[in-house]
């Protein structure tokens, strides 16, 4: 019999895949790459046409002796790598050392790891796809010659360590700029009108949106004021009742963004723990009597798209599990944006009989969060739309014009499987009127606001910007947020990311000398043109080559024409107690911390701490702070530690358990919102946070 050897880039992949191939096939790991451009050096000659100068990854000597040993071993050897320009790359490297001819049939892509996909992708072996190889290639190479001619630049003048790159240097400008329009934002006053109005027990709420026929445009108090008391001198009739019918229907299936966003909002996961959970869905996880399954799609993707045969067992499912009402008479069709790459289908269950309660035991339990809402996005979109009764009624006071606008679920469709923000007009009651009727004005309300400033990005909104701008691919999305964070670029407050000191210097400098590599719409038309070459379209040589000439002469300038920039350290008040001298202000890789300046004559340092107006509910004597732990996450101890040893994941209050004497927690869930919970385990008393609190707290905070 015939020996084949398949080699993947992971231990997890290769045993997933070994699962479903025969004795014949023996599965190995790359762990990743195996050949790269060297640290040390730019590894890139300029003079030569910009060849790149591939080296073996250090370390990785061991793993690829035991690769080229059985591959002498093998008859036939496929590479299995991820189904992207990476893993095409990467199959390219291995094909090199392993002196296989590129132009054979030894390359196998699967969307998903099972049974069938893998065993037709053997079937289906084909050549190395050179353009996606010198797509991947003119990638690498730009960012190398980005990286590593600037950054040298920024550790002469501003700090050693720091970076610049083709991608992350035009996210960063993004959010710089974000934050200086909210400096400089200026609020504006405005006015709304709302009326109470009332017929027997008929009572509905409208809001003024016309006057003279024009939009109602209410700048200050003096006209609001005259506004209220013509409305409360008029009579309000009814002038218009119409009633229809809504369709909302379902959003796409994930894709690497959407999948991102939603994460990052529903189940407050970080863009980076989101895709390295989705990696060990995708790659194969145990399944209790199933064994290893891989129970995704491959997870990065700009694609909608999703294959006729998933699209059957999932209408299949749908009408067995919830009636036929829900599934639609076609299956759903969804359009990608333009210049997508739709290499492969949308992410989705590779099994969608796999519910994500059936399985949930032999899951982490945030495997199964993230799965259960790809599940359920992939479903939902598969079924009916929801159905809504509107009602939109017309009021007339003079030449004031009022509308009141309300909705009753009809038919629940997807919405019974997927949480979908409903519209504010959603589910609300309008009563039966008549066109004609006079209704008394109950009350009459002048309401001031301000306009505010945009918002800052949390992770969520800023992947969603970087892909409506084109900056960047699925790939480098979370990977761009992280480079940011890890350099102290930019920092996460309340979810929300704002540029540091040190971002804002970084981003003057690239902003005055490197014009067009922080430039959006020329990063965005760059990631059209490395597209072209996968397309064939370009040569990879050409494109790095018009890219480097204007960026040679920027980068001449800048290194004789930057000025050095010294950071100055916040000075706290406390003392070093070693040497005496002020404590500063440092920043690592959890978050800011307090060190000596000495260093390194000293090296004291001290985490910098929350001080809660909180007495520790086990000594009574010290406060309670909050801290992180080596892994970055927020607890809460006792100032007096190590005599004291309390220590909690949730936030004490001064709140009393009415029922046991402990004092109470706050936390949080979906289900009720803002709570506080006991913090004696055996008593189960929890006390619900009202809404209006909870929006003050959050004002406070911010």
């Amino acid at each position: 019999m015939a020996k084949y050897l398949v080699i993947v880039e992971s231990p997890a992949k290769a045993k997933t895949i070994g699962k479903y191939l025969g004795k014949n096939y023996s599965v190995e790991a790359s762990m990743g790459h195996v050949r790269d451009l060297p640290k040390s050096q730019l590894g890139v000659d300029v003079d030569n046409d910009f060849e790149p100068k591939y080296i073996t990854i250090r370390g990785k000597g061991d793993l690829l002796k035991t690769l080229r040993k059985e591959a002498k071993k093998a008859d036939k050897i496929f590479l299995a790598t991820d189904p992207d320009r990476e893993g095409e790359a990467i199959s390219w490297h291995l094909a090199h050392i392993l002196k296989l001819d590129p132009k054979d049939n030894i390359r196998i892509e699967f969307n998903e790891i099972t049974k069938e996909a893998v065993k037709n992708a053997i079937k289906q072996a084909r050549p190395l796809d050179e353009n996606r190889i010198d797509a991947q290639q003119a990638r690498r190479v730009l960012d190398r010659l980005v990286g590593y001619q600037i950054s040298p630049i920024l550790w002469r003048n501003v700090k050693w360590g720091l970076s610049a790159g083709r991608v992350q240097s035009a996210a960063l400008k993004i959010i710089c700029d974000r934050e200086e329009a909210i400096l400089s934002f200026k609020p504006e006053e405005y006015w709304s009108i709302e009326a109470d109005l009332s017929k027997e027990k008929a009572k509905v709420t409208t809001r003024l949106t016309l006057i003279d026929g024009k939009k109602a445009d209410i700048k200050n108090e003096e006209q609001a004021l005259t506004i209220k008391s013509d409305l409360e001198a008029g009579t309000t009739k009814v002038t218009k009742v119409v009633k229809s019918q809504k369709r909302r229907n379902p959003l796409p299936p994930f894709t690497t963004s959407t999948l991102q966003q939603d994460a990052s909002k529903k189940l407050n996961f970080q863009t980076r723990r989101s895709m390295s959970i989705a990696q060990q869905l995708y790659e194969g996880v145990d399944i209790k009597k199933k064994g290893t399954v891989g129970l995704i799609t491959y997870m990065r993707t700009d694609s909608v798209r999703i294959s006729p045969t998933a699209q059957a067992e999932a209408l299949q499912y749908i009408t067995e599990t919830y009636g036929e009402e829900y599934a639609p008479k076609k299956p759903r069709v969804y359009r990608g944006k333009k210049n997508i790459q739709d290499a492969h289908e949308a992410i989705r269950p590779t099994d969608v009989s796999l519910d994500p309660e059936t399985i949930k035991d032999s899951l982490r339990p945030e495997q199964y969060k993230l799965y259960k809402l790809i599940w359920q996005r992939f479903l939902a979109s598969q079924m009916e739309s929801a159905l809504f009764d509107t009602i939109t009624a017309v009021f007339n006071n003079g030449k004031y014009t009022l509308r009141a606008t309300g909705s009753k679920m009809r038919f629940d469709g997807f919405m019974k499987l997927y949480e979908y923000k409903q519209d504010k007009e959603e589910n609300t009651a309008i009563p039966e009127l008549v066109e004609g009727d006079t209704l008394n004005n109950d009350e009459i309300r002048a309401n001031q606001h301000f306009t505010q400033p945009p918002a800052r990005f949390t992770e969520a909104s800023f992947v969603k910007i970087l892909e409506e701008l084109g900056i960047g691919r699925p790939s480098t999305y979370a990977p761009t947020i992280s480079t940011l964070l890890a350099r102290d670029y930019i920092q996460r407050e309340k979810k929300n990311l704002s540029p540091t000191d040190l971002g804002k210097i970084v981003n003057q400098i690239m902003t005055e000398y490197f014009k067009s590599i922080v430039d959006v719409e020329f990063t965005a038309n760059m990631e059209e043109r490395l597209d072209s070459i996968e397309d064939g379209e370009e040569g990879w040589r050409k494109i790095v080559g018009d890219y480097y000439g204007p960026l040679k002469k920027d980068i001449d300038h800048a290194e004789e024409d930057v000025q050095k920039i010294t950071i100055e350290d916040e000075v706290s008040d406390e003392l070093c107690p070693n040497c005496g001298k002020n404590l500063v202000v440092k920043r690592g890789r959890y978050g800011k911390f307090l060190a000596c300046p000495g260093y390194p004559d000293c090296k004291f340092t001290k985490p910098i701490v929350e001080k809660l107006d909180v007495k520790c509910p086990t000594c009574k004597e010290g406060d309670v702070v909050g801290k992180r732990s080596r892994k970055g996450n927020k607890f809460y101890g006792c100032s007096r530690y190590p005599d004291c040893d309390y220590v909690s994941w949730y936030e004490p209050t001064n709140e009393v358990c009415t029922e046991c004497g402990s004092l109470m927690h706050k936390r949080y869930s979906k289900a009720k919102g803002s709570y506080l919970a006991c913090s004696n385990t055996e008593c189960k008393a929890i006390q619900i946070i009202p809404a209006k609190e909870e929006a003050a707290e959050e004002e406070i905070s911010k």
